[in-house]
């Protein structure tokens, strides 16, 4: 029994040995027009990203480089589309950022003695502790028919130390700082205090990339800064200034 395992074993070795051997050349063959073909696969997604490129429709550009790049990341045309598909995620993020600095503002329009009353206003980016815990800090643009215009920060706790006036100090992104006179009403009605030059602090938020900073002075001692992402303004809304 044990002899005709052998015997057995030794014939069907002898046939695999003097069976067809793989070719090199047409496994070379058969990979090359694989690659052929998933390159011009990919020369056809490489197409439309370049026409959605070209019409600066950078979303649909994004997905098509998306999908090519996942679909065939070793391709020639994923590499050529690189740079292109960076330009493409950086139109996106800027418009996502512009999109997110408009929604930040708050505009207003009503009925006021002699007319109507339009303000622009912006929560500043982070809550400063002014006195009596964090809170944010307002700051409102105001165009009033009997008042004119005015600019002021309103605080939720705390108070300014600015009733006989003060200086503030105004700083656009990574700018020098600029002095500008302030003053604190003497009202309970709210914890406001205003910024005299208000159009050249309208101008400022409207040219700030990063934020517009304001350092004031508090009754819990010393200075506060509140910055505000202000570069969404809509000069639109408040038409009458410059």
């Amino acid at each position: 029994m044990n002899a005709r395992i052998g015997s057995t074993l030794a014939v069907a070795l002898l046939l695999a040995a003097c069976g067809p051997k793989d070719d090199p050349q047409a496994a070379a063959k058969a990979a090359a027009a694989e690659s052929a073909r998933v390159e011009q696969l990919a020369v056809g997604k490489e197409k439309e990203f370049e026409d959605a490129f070209a019409r600066s429709d950078w979303k649909l550009a994004r997905g098509y480089g998306d999908s090519l790049q996942m679909d065939y990341p070793n391709s020639a045309a994923a590499k050529r589309i690189q740079p292109k598909l960076d330009v493409a995620r950086g139109h996106i993020r800027d418009e996502e950022n512009t999109r997110r600095l408009a929604a930040l503002w708050a505009y207003q329009t009503q009925p006021a003695k002699g007319g109507t009353q339009i303000s622009a206003a912006i929560y500043s980016k982070q809550e400063v502790d002014t006195g009596g815990g964090k809170r944010p800090v307002r700051l409102i643009f105001r165009d009033h028919p009997e008042w004119g215009k005015s600019a002021y920060l309103v605080l939720e706790k705390g108070d300014f130390d600015c009733y006989a006036g003060c200086k503030v100090k105004v700083t656009i992104d990574d700018g020098k700082p600029k002095s500008m006179a302030a003053s604190r009403p003497k009202t309970d009605e709210a914890i406001a205090m205003f910024i005299e030059d208000e159009g050249a602090l309208w101008r400022m938020a409207q040219q700030a990339k990063t934020g517009l900073s304001i350092d004031f002075p508090v009754k819990a001692g010393g200075l506060r800064t509140a910055v505000f992402e202000t570069g969404g303004a809509d000069k639109s809304r408040l038409p009458k200034w410059r």
